[in-house]
C-alpha cells in the first residue's frame, strides 16, 4: 500500500469512521497499525505496552474520528502518528514516574531525558518513512551503505548536484526531530492520556 494517501482518501475514511463503519476501522488498522505499534515500541521499548498503546490509539480513533481536522492535523497518518507518539510518550512518563514512586528507580529529570531520546528517535523514524522515496534512497545509500555523494549520484542515475540536494533535504528534514517538543506534537484538547 502507499505510504501517502490522497486528501480524499483522508476525508472517505473519517465519514466512514463517524457513521461506525466497522469495516473502515479494519481498513484503517490495516494501513497504519504498523506505523502505531512501531512508534510505540521504539519509544516504550516493550511489546506488550507497545501493543497496549496500538489498540488505545485505535479505539480513539473510533470513538473520536471528528477530532481528525485536515486543516490542522494534516494527512489522517500524520495524526494517527502524532496520536501514537503522544500516547506513547505519556506511557513511558506514566511508568517512569511508578519506578521512581515506587521503588526510587532513577530521578525525573532522567526520565524526561528518556523521554526527549525516545521522542526525537521515534519523530526521526517518522521522518523517514515519511519522506519521498527519492530522499529517503539517498540518505540509505549514504548513510547505511557508506556512499559518497558521487556514488550515490552513479547508483540512483542522477547528478551528483541533484544527488547533494537529495542528500541535504534528507537531512534537513532529520533534524527537525530534535526540534519538536518533548512528547513529539503540539498539544491538543484534552492531553494525553487519550
Amino acid at each position: 500500500m502507499p505510504k501517502d494517501t490522497p486528501p480524499r482518501w483522508d476525508r472517505r475514511m473519517q465519514q466512514r469512521l463517524a457513521r461506525g463503519e466497522a469495516a473502515a476501522l479494519g481498513e484503517l488498522y490495516d494501513r497504519f497499525a504498523s506505523l502505531v505499534h512501531n512508534t510505540a515500541r521504539r519509544v516504550l521499548e516493550d511489546q506488550e505496552a507497545a501493543d497496549r498503546v496500538t489498540r488505545e490509539v485505535f479505539g480513539y480513533v473510533w470513538e473520536n474520528p471528528d477530532a481528525y481536522d485536515p486543516r490542522e492535523e494534516g494527512s489522517l497518518r500524520a495524526w494517527i502518528a502524532r496520536l501514537a507518539r503522544r500516547q506513547s510518550v505519556y506511557r513511558l512518563r506514566q511508568s517512569g514516574v511508578r519506578a521512581i514512586a515506587e521503588d526510587g528507580r532513577g530521578s525525573a529529570e532522567e526520565l524526561e531525558q528518556r523521554v526527549r531520546r525516545a521522542s526525537a528517535a521515534a519523530r526521526a523514524d517518522y521522518i523517514v518513512t515519511a519522506m519521498p522515496a527519492p530522499l529517503r534512497t539517498a540518505l540509505e545509500l549514504a548513510y547505511f551503505q557508506r556512499r559518497d555523494y558521487r556514488q550515490t549520484a552513479a547508483q540512483l542515475g542522477v547528478t551528483e548536484v541533484e544527488a547533494r540536494r537529495r542528500l541535504r533535504l534528507g537531512l534537513q528534514l532529520l533534524a527537525t526531530a530534535h526540534t519538536r517538543p518533548p512528547d513529539g506534537s503540539p498539544p491538543g484538547p484534552g492531553g494525553p492520556p487519550l
